[in-house]
């Protein structure tokens, strides 16, 4: 599938013909649409994050609770990636198929993330919940390694890690009946 890039470095496609003036192709999920993005690190990364991931998810015309979990995860892993990683910026990957969404959030700094403990103290603390959070969202398929994801490949990289999680995706979302006049 084809893929743009805009000057801010957003990249986007539109539909499943993948041009970037708007088609009118229906989005077929039988072929997989592999996305990147750019966050430097900066306050505003995890906002651009979000937005990217509910607007190519929202194009594709997936479940809103599915996008409103992917949302979520994303803003969670590239906020992690903003706050504790070493390095220029951070590559958020998503990849959508045929019954699975994929977000990988790759970042310069090797040291794994830490899923801390939840108890009364850590919680009135503040932070340390993002972890947990992707953890219930995802009912524990994510994970983290030191891969770079390329083309539906895992490559390795030698400085930094790659975090990951997977939602289910509906195959065959149910049918919209237009709304009544």
């Amino acid at each position: 599938m084809p893929l743009w890039m805009s000057t801010c470095g957003f990249v986007g496609l539109c539909r499943a013909c993948g041009c970037p003036d708007g088609g009118d192709e229906s989005v077929d999920f039988a072929c997989e649409v592999s996305l990147q993005a750019l966050c430097p690190p900066l306050d505003t990364s995890p906002h651009i994050a979000r937005d990217f991931v509910a607007t190519v998810l929202r194009t594709l015309e997936l479940d809103d609770t599915l996008v409103d979990d992917a949302i979520l995860c994303t803003s969670e892993l590239v906020t992690n990636a903003c706050v504790h990683a070493k390095g220029d910026s951070t590559v958020l990957w998503l990849a959508v198929e045929e019954g699975r969404l994929r977000v990988v959030v790759y970042d310069g700094d090797e040291n794994p993330p830490v899923m801390r403990e939840l108890t009364t103290e850590t919680w009135e603390q503040g932070g340390g919940r993002g972890l947990c959070l992707v953890d219930a969202v995802t009912e524990g398929r994510w994970g983290h390694g030191p891969d770079i994801p390329y083309g539906g490949h895992e490559h390795p990289h030698p400085e930094g890690k790659a975090v990951w999680f997977d939602l289910p995706v509906d195959p065959h979302p149910p049918v919209r009946l237009p709304a009544a006049p």
